[in-house]
């Protein structure tokens, strides 16, 4: 009944973040936190659901037409190499979820008072760059991909709007994971003997969320799922 009841959350943590963009992984991290997974096994797994959940998404924002290239690129510039040597980083303890649940937490209470914007301002480069490198090197130090973060970021920012904010997010995220298990596959890379069967799962809610979300859930439904999601995480990385 625990295994099935397990497999069942991490379909509903992969719907619930794909019909935002996002790979999942702070769900997953606090669940198997929840679930006593050793932790040598954390990273890596949450990783892996990751990038497979955020490829889905990312698959139906760019055909849904959302996705935006030179939003896109400017963050990934240092996010990818920054996220590969922070997953060579690892942190021990608690703080950093901490640390990572406050700021998800504040995002949810600027996300309340966000309104759909006609018109977004211009990028700027070279903080988008910076931004990137420093929520790359966070990813990769926790097993995140970081959209996250990335997502309430360039929204408070006024550069994209929340449908181009998740079709951004996903390739984001996968980006980054796969730099981060590169990274832990030079360091402590562990699998867990059940992956198969929870990858199975991912795809199945992954895929669900991700075709709702770009086709069908208007912007106050996904700011609203959005500002959910991230509250759930921010209060299981704060208490786990």
């Amino acid at each position: 009944m625990e295994t099935i009841l397990f497999l069942a959350i991490i379909a509903l943590v992969a719907f619930l973040y794909a019909s935002v963009g996002h790979g999942g992984a702070s769900g997953y991290l606090a669940l198997m936190a929840i679930w006593g997974t050793p932790i040598g096994e954390v990273r890596s797994t949450a990783l892996v659901l990751n990038i497979i959940v955020s490829s889905i998404a990312f698959i139906h924002y760019y055909r849904a037409g959302f996705f935006r290239w030179n939003l896109f690129w400017p963050f990934v510039v240092l996010s990818v190499p920054m996220a590969f040597v922070g997953a060579m980083i690892p942190l021990e303890g608690s703080v950093y979820k901490v640390v990572l649940g406050v700021i998800l937490a504040l995002a949810v209470f600027r996300l309340f008072f966000i309104s759909e914007k006609k018109e977004t301002k211009e990028l700027k480069i070279l903080p988008a760059i910076l931004f990137g490198g420093a929520i790359g090197m966070l990813s990769g130090m926790i097993g995140i991909g970081g959209g996250i973060i990335l997502s309430p970021l360039i929204i408070l920012l006024g550069w994209s709007n929340i449908k181009e904010s998740s079709a951004i997010s996903a390739p984001f995220i996968l980006v980054n994971s796969i730099s981060g298990l590169v990274a832990l596959l030079y360091f402590s890379l562990k699998w867990n003997t059940d992956m198969s069967l929870w990858v199975l799962f991912g795809i199945l809610g992954g895929y669900a969320g991700a075709y709702f979300g770009s086709n069908y859930f208007n912007v106050p439904v996904v700011r609203n799922i959005l500002a959910t999601v991230l509250s759930i995480a921010a209060v299981k990385l704060m208490l786990v």
